[in-house]
Parts: C-alpha cells; sequence; structure tokens
C-alpha cells in the first residue's frame, strides 16, 4: 500500500470521471494506515512514554509518509474542538488539501480513517514529531531535485568540445 497514490478527489467526482476503483482503493488504504496508526501508537506506549520514533517508522514503512500525513491531518481537522491536541498541529492539519466528502445522508466519509481509537494526547505528540519528519524529507527531496538539475547540467567529458588535435 506505500505506493498507492492518495485520491483527492470527493465520490461524486470519481463517480463522473469513471475513477470509481482509484476512489474506493484510496479509500481503504487510509482507513488501512488509520488502523496501523492506532496501533503503532497503542503499541509504542508504555511507562508514560511514546516511541514515536519507532511508531513513525513502522506506519511510514507500510503506508508512505504522504497517506500518513493525509490521514493525520484529516483526523487533527476532525478533531479542532479537542484541546489535547495543539494549535501548531492544528494549524499544520489546514495547510494539508483533505477532501470534504459527503455521502448521500450529508455525513463526512473521511470520518471513516479518522484515528480514534488512540488517545488524543498521543496522537498529539505523534503528529508533533511527523510534521518535522515532513519537513525533513520536504527539505532532502528538494536538496535531491537541485542537485539532479544540477547533475543534467553539467556536460559530460566527451560533449565538453575538447578535442584532441
Amino acid at each position: 500500500m506505500k505506493d498507492a497514490p492518495v485520491y483527492v478527489k470527493n465520490a461524486e467526482y470519481a463517480r463522473e470521471h469513471d475513477e470509481l476503483p482509484l476512489f474506493r482503493a484510496s479509500n481503504q488504504a487510509n482507513i488501512a494506515c488509520k488502523k496501523a496508526l492506532e496501533k503503532a501508537i497503542n503499541g509504542n506506549y508504555s511507562n508514560n512514554r511514546l516511541d514515536v520514533k519507532t511508531a513513525f517508522a513502522e506506519v511510514a514503512e507500510q503506508f508512505g509518509v504522504e497517506r500518513m500525513k493525509y490521514v493525520l491531518a484529516a483526523t487533527i481537522i476532525h478533531k479542532d474542538w479537542d484541546g489535547r491536541i495543539s494549535n501548531d498541529n492544528k494549524a499544520w492539519a489546514k495547510t494539508v488539501p483533505i477532501i470534504r466528502d459527503r455521502d448521500s445522508l450529508g455525513g463526512d466519509r473521511s470520518v471513516s480513517f479518522v484515528v480514534d481509537q488512540a488517545h488524543p494526547g498521543l496522537v498529539d505528540l505523534f503528529a508533533t514529531f511527523a510534521r518535522k519528519e515532513f519537513a525533513q524529507e520536504k527539505k532532502t527531496s528538494v536538496l535531491d531535485k537541485l542537485k539532479t538539475a544540477a547533475d543534467l547540467k553539467q556536460p559530460s567529458p566527451s560533449k565538453r568540445g575538447d578535442m584532441e588535435l
């Protein structure tokens, strides 16, 4: 599931564009990621300490950071009223584009992948660590892109125009 793309359109859009299988697969992966987050957070909490690094690594390895970011942001947005989640994490979550996908009864489909079987305080600790990891990955990937672009611009020795006479 790590390589499965996060589908960021609503069900109506998916239906209109014959992409329902992609929408459903992404939604199933979101739900599985939610369960993995709950398991990782609860399983790595003991003696009043959360081993957030291990929990993060477990979920990232299985689902990748993009899906984890999406599910985590949806969770925090859904729990905007909860004072146990920091304002910094709430502000970050609002920067992640989460699709509001209403069903025929007006319910929000994204609640199906809201992390609700882990204590909100632990979710907050996880999110604080995850945000730092997401930012680090973003810096690294931008740096990698710049290095790749620089490598492409450098001429190879055979094309420099140096000719032996």
